[in-house]
């Protein structure tokens, strides 16, 4: 992994990489960066810089050949080879990842599940075996799986993250909404849907605050809840305040 990259071009790369290959499938044979900038809301100059990180080199007023630009993101993000990875945690959230098939055309296999409920273990999801909890150690060891994805509880997490460690692996995808304490060589990419859903939360509570002042206290935009507060008299309640902790309050 390129350790100097930054991590928003990190993130963008991926959104090229899909974009690169809609118009591949336009029949497209050639892109600039003036284009792949447009199309994405980004200045061209940042699609150059991020597109160097790859190695790959333009060519004056015709850009990239649109296919090794593809292979040489690919390559980048290490999407040509496939590494198999474990999942631990096959509630709702771990289902449905091992039933993205998609997955595999990014470079990740889901192999197998793990779980620490009997009634799970023995059961396939998507194909795929749900073993028991205590072999996911041994099994990554023996099958030198190094990518392990967490969909487990917050109160479940450290642990299996420290079983997978335990085996041998080296990059941890965190869906549990929890920091997760391991060594320094360990690679975690957490994702916090709490987190997310907070920023969404207050985004929109924003955006209706901005209206109401706008429009006057009490202003909806839809007719019969207007009509339903002249009747009543009522004044709604915002959605949630301002600034809030509206996603992952603990109190």
């Amino acid at each position: 992994m390129h350790t100097l990259i930054p991590e928003p071009t990190l993130r963008r790369l991926p959104k090229y990489h899909h974009f690169l290959v809609g118009l591949r499938e336009q029949g497209v044979t050639s892109v600039s960066c003036t284009r792949i900038g447009d199309s994405l809301g980004l200045l061209p100059v940042q699609v150059r810089k991020d597109l160097q990180y790859t190695g790959i080199v333009g060519r004056p007023k015709v850009g990239y050949e649109l296919q090794e630009l593809l292979d040489k993101i690919e390559q980048f993000l290490g999407w040509d080879n496939t590494n198999d990875a474990f999942l631990v945690g096959a509630g709702h959230l771990g289902s449905a990842l091992l039933g993205y098939t998609k997955f595999e055309q990014f470079g990740l296999s889901i192999v197998a599940a793990f779980d620490a409920d009997a009634r799970k273990v023995g059961t396939q999801i998507h194909g795929k075996h749900v073993l028991p909890l205590e072999k996911v150690a041994p099994l990554a060891q023996r099958m030198g799986v190094h990518i392990g994805i967490i969909t487990t509880p917050a109160e479940s997490a450290q642990r299996v993250a420290d079983l997978l460690v335990a085996g041998g692996v080296r990059a941890i995808w965190n869906f549990a909404p929890v920091t997760l304490t391991l060594p320094a060589n360990i690679i975690v990419q957490n994702e916090d849907l709490y987190n997310s859903l907070a920023a969404l939360s207050c985004k929109l509570a924003r955006n209706l605050h901005s209206s109401r002042r706008t429009h006057g206290d009490g202003y909806d935009e839809r007719p019969e809840i207007r009509e339903g507060m002249r009747n009543s008299g009522a004044e709604p309640e915002a959605a949630c305040a301002v600034g809030s902790n509206i996603a992952g309050d603990t109190r």
